[in-house]
C-alpha cells in the first residue's frame, strides 16, 4: 500500500521506509510493535512542548520559551518513526479481524495531517530560535505561532491516535457489536 504522500511527492518514494512487516532489527517485534511504541511519543511530545512553549511565553521568561522552541523541535524529530512505520504496521493490521480498509485508511490520512502540522510547527520553532538568537523583537511572534502550530499538531495526533485505536481496539469503536460497526 502506497501511502498518498508517497504518491503526491514523487521523491517521497525513494525516502527509507520501514514497510517490510517481518522485518525489523529487533527480533521479535513487526513493524506493527514499532509503531505502537513510536506513536505514542509525537502527541505526548507536542502536547508538553506546548505546555513548555507557553510557560515561556507568558511569563516572558527566554529560558523557558527557548526550551518550549527545542521541544518543539524534538517532538517534530520523534514524529519521523511513527510517520515511517506506518505502511508496515497498517500492511498488518488489515490482516486482523474485524478491521475494515477504512479504519485503516482514517487513521493514516489524520497522521499525515498530523505529521505535516507537527513539522510545520517544528519548521516555525527553528526559525524562531534563530530569530531569538539574533535578538529579533519578531522572534516573539515566531514563537506564538510556533505555539498555535503546536497545539493544532496536537489535537490532529490525538485525533489520529484515537483513530489508530480503534483499529486495535474494537471496544472503543461506535456501534461495537453491531453490523455497522466496521
Amino acid at each position: 500500500m502506497r501511502s498518498p504522500l508517497a504518491a503526491a511527492i514523487p521523491e517521497v518514494a525513494l525516502w527509507p521506509t520501514l514497510a517490510a512487516p517481518a522485518s525489523t532489527p529487533i527480533p521479535g517485534m513487526n513493524q506493527a510493535h514499532l509503531h505502537l511504541i513510536f506513536n505514542h511519543v509525537p502527541i505526548v511530545g507536542s502536547l508538553f512542548a506546548a505546555v513548555l512553549l507557553a510557560a515561556g511565553l507568558f511569563k516572558h521568561n527566554l529560558t523557558l520559551t527557548k526550551a518550549g522552541l527545542i521541544a518543539v523541535l524534538a517532538a517534530g524529530l520523534f514524529c519521523l518513526p511513527a510517520q515511517l512505520t506506518g505502511e508496515g504496521a497498517a500492511a498488518i493490521a488489515q490482516q486482523l479481524p474485524r478491521t475494515s480498509r477504512a479504519l485503516i485508511h482514517n487513521h493514516e490520512e489524520a497522521a499525515e495531517l498530523g505529521f505535516w502540522a507537527l513539522e510545520g510547527a517544528a519548521a516555525l520553532a527553528l526559525f524562531g530560535l534563530l530569530l531569538l538568537k539574533g535578538a529579533s523583537p519578531k522572534a516573539r511572534l515566531l514563537a506564538l505561532l510556533a505555539l498555535a502550530a503546536t497545539l493544532l499538531s496536537y489535537g490532529l495526533l490525538a485525533r489520529a491516535g484515537n483513530l489508530g485505536g480503534m483499529i486495535g481496539h474494537p471496544e472503543i469503536r461506535e456501534g461495537f457489536g453491531t453490523p455497522d460497526e466496521l
